[in-house]
């Protein structure tokens, strides 16, 4: 635990492949706006924790959950004196489309439908997913996953919602998108972007903003985020891994990791089985 009290032990299992974890204690820590790759399933133990979705704020406190569904616009902040902790689980899609598959009748791409969720007994099976973990039971992980996304599917579920994009704007979006993951270490500038798709700025960051929900200045910092992680999980020291992406230096890559995945690049990547500290000025 850090002198400011906040704590954050991230981590990956084999005894339970597909599901990241995390468990925290925040207090002034703030999630800037960004995205997961997978679901997010946050299970308050205390305090309350306060985030943007959607164009509205949250609340959750113990019994709660926070539910989130990969690639959606959120924030993260303590919604409280004294900040929030939590237990979290974060699957990967496939694995929650598998469960959906095998245990509801919904059709399309799952999600969830309300991002804050009163249900304490979900809550309490994901202290016991973490816990099943800690003590190496396997089976018991897997299977009480199991019974919480279907239960959360069930109770809170339903087909997540195409977002509507004018098609030559989602066209032009794409081509963007994809662009910037191609060039994401040295990127054009807005004006010769918008020039190679035979746009204009503007109507690109229209047309970006609409499809995915950020700018594409911002949008590409979450990106650098995501694929740096992949970098550090393939074992690239957190320096190297911040220049590959396109980050100045490992400084810069360790305050938008931070703000993404609430702890620094090199701690994530040390195991992700031990406590971390938290603070932003923690380089390592």
């Amino acid at each position: 635990m850090s002198s400011t009290g906040e704590s954050a032990r991230y981590w990956e299992s084999p005894q339970l492949p597909g599901v990241d974890l995390l468990q925290a204690r925040y207090i002034s820590k703030t999630f800037t706006r960004h995205t997961h790759e997978t679901y997010v399933i946050a299970a308050i133990t205390g305090g309350v924790e306060a985030f943007h979705h959607g164009g509205s704020v949250y609340k959750a406190g113990p019994g709660s959950l926070a539910l989130i569904n990969p690639d959606t616009l959120h924030t993260g902040h303590a919604g409280a004196p004294g900040g929030w902790r939590y237990e979290v689980l974060y699957p990967d899609p496939r694995l929650v489309a598998r469960i959906a598959a095998e245990t509801t009748s919904l059709r399309g791409t799952p999600g969830f439908t309300a991002p804050a969720f009163h249900d304490p007994v979900a809550a309490r099976w994901v202290q016991e997913v973490h816990r099943a973990v800690d003590e190496g039971n396997a089976l018991a992980a897997d299977s009480v996953l199991h019974s919480l996304v279907a239960r959360l599917l069930r109770r809170n579920g339903g087909p997540l919602p195409a977002r509507a994009v004018h098609p030559a704007g989602a066209a032009v979006a794409r081509q963007a998108r994809e662009l910037l993951e191609t060039e994401m270490a040295d990127p054009p500038a807005l004006e010769a972007l918008a020039r190679r798709l035979g746009t204009s700025p503007f109507a690109l960051s229209r047309a970006f903003r609409a499809a995915y929900g950020l700018p594409p200045h911002a949008w590409l910092t979450t990106a650098r985020v995501h694929r740096a992680r992949r970098l550090l999980d393939a074992g690239l020291p957190p320096a190297e891994a911040a220049t590959a992406v396109g980050f100045t230096d490992q400084p810069h890559l360790t305050r938008h990791f931070g703000r993404v995945l609430g702890i620094p690049p090199g701690a994530y990547q040390r195991g992700r089985a031990r406590t971390y500290k938290t603070r932003e000025d923690v380089r390592s």
